[in-house]
């Protein structure tokens, strides 16, 4: 049984300083959190600010929420749609030509469920170029979705995703090759 009084995120590291991530919220919640169209230009100076390492062409849309920035990594040209959750307990790395749609959920952090101290376990997300993830779609700890993959919308994603194949469902398998016609 849990024992959420027993509760560790044992070595978690949150990144940076307190002050650092206060700042980070702040300006989140200022820039980042509400559906007010503030130009993709604008996020990118301040997630670079924060320590995200940015490529050219971003779009993020409005009301993405990004835990850390501080353990995110953006290629070029990636659209990151409204309301795109990146959970950044660890790194959250996403290669060029990526779409992110609305909703999508990018999760590093889960906990142990077979511990009673129910610890925070953390694991990254590698996202490699010309993926796309579809609205509402979520995406576990530890994945990496290959060159040119698609999960459908709606799913789940608990499995690493080879080079150019679609997956969907819940949890996500495969469905065909992203390229057939």
């Amino acid at each position: 049984m849990v024992d959420l009084s027993k509760f560790s995120t044992g070595e978690f590291e949150r990144g940076a300083s307190l002050i650092k991530e206060l700042l980070w919220w702040l300006c989140r919640c200022l820039f980042f959190a509400h559906s007010l169209p503030v130009p993709s230009v604008f996020k990118v100076v301040l997630l670079r600010a924060f320590g995200a390492k940015v490529g050219e062409g971003v779009v993020i849309r409005s009301a993405v929420n990004i835990t850390f920035p501080w353990r995110v990594t953006l290629g070029d040209h990636v659209w990151i749609g409204d309301e795109v959750m990146f959970l950044s307990l660890d790194e959250v790395r996403v290669g060029s030509h990526v779409c992110i749609s609305q909703r999508a959920f990018l999760c590093t952090g889960s906990h142990d469920s077979r511990q009673e101290s129910f610890d925070l376990i953390t694991k990254p997300i590698v996202i490699k170029d010309g993926v796309w993830i579809c609205a509402s779609s979520f995406v576990a700890p530890g994945v990496t979705m290959a060159e040119s993959s698609m999960c459908t919308p709606g799913s789940v994603v608990v499995k690493d995703v080879q080079t150019a194949i679609v997956v969907g469902g819940n949890p996500a398998k495969f469905i065909k090759k992203r390229y057939e016609t």
